[in-house]
This record gives structure tokens, C-alpha cells and sequence, in this order.
């Protein structure tokens, strides 16, 4: 059953979209050998603020055989050199949430680029309403094996929500026959990604990431403001351990994700010495197609 978006909705998730759109392309005029991934996170974050009501999580930036949940911290001095780097961004209006992703191409491998973005042009001619979520993942996998490379198959799209940045939909990077219809008013991320790799991800030991698991109560104090500057500020979105101000966050970050109460999110990465490229619109599904809200 069909659930078109009321005015003022699609409004915030429009601005959202156009915010991130301009934001993504600034981010990526930046990464250049020599910048700091650190600049360019921070740069993001705060036109967002200054344009949205914030970011949605993190910036990512992922590289080489990096996927997803790469993101610095505060200490972080790593400068870019000759990489693969993907920019992942989400911004919010009043909790609606638009999300993209662009790669740039340090690294001499513009055909591992151009598989993930034809991937996802492929995918938008498909999407509409009725149309199975398999079959847009058929149209992502066919597009990136028909390059030569693999689309990673243990990360996926996603409907995004209000205060929600990963909900269904799933939007498989493959085809399947296991999948639900697209509905009006569905608004889903496309987020294609191919590797040279084998097409599975794991998780590394790196962890900047973190969002609110559970309500429970704390006794520790730092740990304690912490959670309420959580709830606060970001409530149900992820969050970076570089955001938070308290000169003994960390520590109390780390407490808090022992007892469960935050979620840790470790960086998805493929096999040493692989690469991975990735591109993401949002869009919102219409009687006729598809709305672009990150174009």
C-alpha cells in the first residue's frame, strides 16, 4: 500500500538533499594528496551545521580496501596520498534524512570508479513503485560484474526515516528473488559498491563511530553526561567519539559501550591491498519513478 510523503516532509528531506549535494561536491574538491582526512571530515561537518539542521552521522571517509564506517579522530593527522577515497554523508532536517557518496580517484583506477557510479545509474533507471528490491540489485551486480570487478554483497541500501539513518527497504548490491516491492513515498539510499576484491567485507579493529543502543540508566558520572549529551544531541543517529567535548569521553565511551548502552560501529574493510569505490543517491519513490533528492 502506497504512503505518499505529505508537503512539509518532502520539503525537509529536499533540503537535506540539496544541502548535502552542495556539501559533497565542496568535500570532494578538498581531498587532494597532502589535505588531511581530518580537514576535509571537519570542513563537511560543519557547512552541514550551517546549512541543516546536522549531520546525519559522521563523514566517512573511506579508503582503499575500506568501505564503510572510516571516519577520523580527533588526534587524526593522516594526510591523503595516492588512494581511492570514498566521501559518505548524510544530513538531516528535523530528522529526515538525506545520504550520498561519491569516490575520488587518487589512485589511478578511474574504471573502478566509473563501475560503481554506472552501477548506480543503472539502478535509478530501474527503481519505482512495484518494482522488486531484487531487481534493482540485479541491475547494480550486472553493471559492475559486466567492468570486470565484483559489487560487494554483504552491504546493501537502505530506507532512511526520520531520526532513523538505516531502515527498510534493504536495496541489495545483487540480485535476489528475496526482496519486498518499492512503495510510493519509500524514500531508500542506492548505494552501489565494487571492489577487485572478493565482495565481502569484515570488520577491522578501528572504531569512531558509535550510536544509542539502549535507555538504561548509568552510574558513573562522565559516563552519565556523556549519555545525556547523546540523547540530546544526536538521539537515535551515530555519532563520532571526536564530537563530544569531555576531557574524559573517551573512556566513558568505551564504558558505555561495554554495558550496551551505545553500539560501536568497527570500519568494514575487504581484503589487504583490494580497492573499493562506492556511489549513493537518496531518492524518494513517485507514482512514476523516482525523485533524485541528493541530484
Amino acid at each position: 500500500m502506497s504512503h505518499p510523503l505529505d508537503d512539509d516532509t518532502l520539503e525537509k528531506y529536499r533540503h537535506a538533499g540539496t544541502v548535502l549535494r552542495e556539501v559533497l561536491d565542496e568535500a570532494a574538491e578538498l581531498v587532494e594528496p597532502g589535505a588531511t582526512h581530518l580537514e576535509v571530515a571537519e570542513f563537511a561537518e560543519e557547512r552541514i551545521y550551517e546549512r541543516a539542521d546536522g549531520c546525519a552521522f559522521p563523514v566517512n571517509i573511506s579508503i582503499d580496501e575500506e568501505a564503510s564506517h572510516a571516519t577520523p579522530g580527533a588526534d587524526d593527522d593522516v594526510e591523503f596520498g595516492e588512494d581511492l577515497v570514498c566521501l559518505d554523508c548524510g544530513v538531516h532536517v528535523d530528522g529526515y534524512i538525506a545520504d550520498a557518496a561519491v569516490t575520488v580517484d587518487l589512485s589511478g583506477t578511474p574504471e573502478l570508479v566509473e563501475a560503481a557510479e554506472e552501477a548506480l545509474s543503472a539502478a535509478l533507471d530501474v527503481v519505482g513503485p512495484g518494482v522488486e528490491t531484487g531487481e534493482v540489485g540485479a541491475a547494480v551486480e550486472d553493471t559492475i560484474r559486466g567492468y570486470g570487478y565484483t559489487p560487494i554483497l554483504n552491504l546493501s541500501g537502505h530506507g532512511v526515516a526520520q531520526w532513523d539513518a538505516h531502515t527498510g527497504p534493504t536495496i541489495p548490491n545483487r540480485g535476489t528473488d528475496r526482496g519486498v516491492e518499492l512503495e510510493v513515498g519509500d524514500v531508500v539510499a542506492i548505494e552501489p559498491f565494487a571492489t577487485t576484491g572478493r565482495g565481502k567485507v569484515s570488520e577491522g579493529s578501528k572504531e569512531e563511530i558509535y550510536s544509542l543502543e539502549s535507555d538504561r540508566s548509568v552510574r558513573n558520572r562522565t559516563a552519565r553526561q556523556v549519555l545525556d549529551h547523546v540523547r540530546e544531541e544526536y538521539r537515535t543517529l551515530p555519532f563520532a567519539a571526536r564530537w563530544l567535548e569531555s576531557p574524559r569521553a573517551g573512556m566513558a565511551v568505551r564504558r558505555l559501550e561495554q554495558q550496551g548502552v551505545l553500539h560501536g560501529y568497527p570500519v568494514l574493510k575487504e581484503d589487504d591491498g583490494e580497492l573499493v569505490s562506492q556511489a549513493e543517491h537518496t531518492v524518494v519513490i513517485t507514482p512514476d519513478g523516482c525523485e533524485i533528492l541528493t541530484a
